[in-house]
């Protein structure tokens, strides 16, 4: 899968480098929310207010799948608005995932994502009969806390 491209975010007073250098590898981005144990999701309520809550998931193939209860707040926040954001859990090396969800369905990808579940955390997502979905990134930010004006990073899909 090719990777997307990078540039600086814009966040103007922030004193963010116009420069490239320093900017972060998408393979560093990538490299974090695979490795990360526990993810930050948000979501939004019918209301247009915000739900944010840990989840376990996998980062695969450039995109982040998680299971959830059918009934749960972020579920049916995603059935009525599927945009979402998803976060690793190290804010000092912080990766900020802005995309989409959608339930998978697909029976030969359910079965994939359900082995390297099971690899990563020793359970069986595939019994839950829960909904698995898959995040499919738009943009997603990269930033180093103690070199955030050199390292900010986005990447765009």
């Amino acid at each position: 899968m090719k990777a997307p491209r990078a540039s600086r975010p814009d966040i103007p007073d922030y004193g963010i480098s116009k420069s490239k250098k320093g900017m972060l590898p998408w393979k560093w981005a990538s490299d974090r929310m695979g490795k990360s144990h526990q993810y930050w999701v948000a979501t939004v309520r019918p209301d247009g207010s915000p739900h944010v809550m840990p989840v376990w998931g996998v980062w695969m193939q450039n995109a982040f799948y998680f299971s959830t209860g059918r009934q749960t707040r972020k579920a049916r926040n995603l059935a009525t608005n599927p945009r979402c954001v998803v976060c690793s859990e190290n804010s000092k090396e912080a990766v900020i995932v802005e995309g989409i969800a959608n339930e998978l369905v697909d029976s030969k990808k359910l079965a994939e994502i359900a082995k390297v579940y099971r690899k990563k955390y020793k359970v069986d997502v595939s019994a839950m009969e829960s909904p698995i979905y898959c995040i499919q990134p738009g943009v997603v930010f990269g930033l180093l806390e103690k070199k955030f004006p050199t390292t900010a990073t986005r990447w765009k899909f």
